[in-house]
């Protein structure tokens, strides 16, 4: 277990991955903030659950919570720098969803509603999903104190 641990939080990233992970882990948690709280002028868990139930994503509301949860905790890590790559690994695949169910169909731009925001996003975690979360983050400290 100590090995995985190890394996999951070690990065050889210098500090350019913070400027990586700082806006990224806002961002996702600001848009989780929307879907579970209704922050920032979002609809909230049942707003957000009744929209995706009627674009097709069934149960909507249970669909809106993890999207959130995914969002806003994920989102949280990445700033963190804590289990970095497997939040990031979480937050790519959120992203494929959201692309794949919601933003394809509308082409690339963002306004027209497209996929460009989401694309930036999922490049931005599958990033950090392979290069860690580099020296000034928990994982690095959790890194450090497994090798004593």
């Amino acid at each position: 277990m100590k090995a995985l641990v190890k394996r999951i939080t070690n990065s050889t990233a210098g500090f350019s991955t913070l400027a990586l992970r700082l806006p990224v882990g806002i961002i996702f948690m600001a848009h989780g903030g929307q879907k579970l709280f209704g922050w920032f002028g979002g609809y909230g868990l049942e707003g957000t659950g009744q929209w995706m139930a009627s674009i097709g994503i069934e149960p909507g509301v249970l669909m809106a919570f993890l999207a959130g949860s995914a969002e806003l905790v994920g989102g949280l890590f990445i700033l963190l720098g804590l289990l970095t790559r497997p939040a990031a690994v979480l937050l790519a695949f959120t992203m494929i969803i959201a692309i794949a169910s919601v933003h394809i169909s509308n082409g690339l731009f963002m306004a027209n509603n497209g996929y460009e925001f989401a694309l930036a996003l999922l490049a931005a975690s599958v990033s950090l999903a392979l290069s860690g979360s580099g020296k000034l983050a928990i994982d690095n400290a959790i890194t450090t104190r497994l090798t004593k």
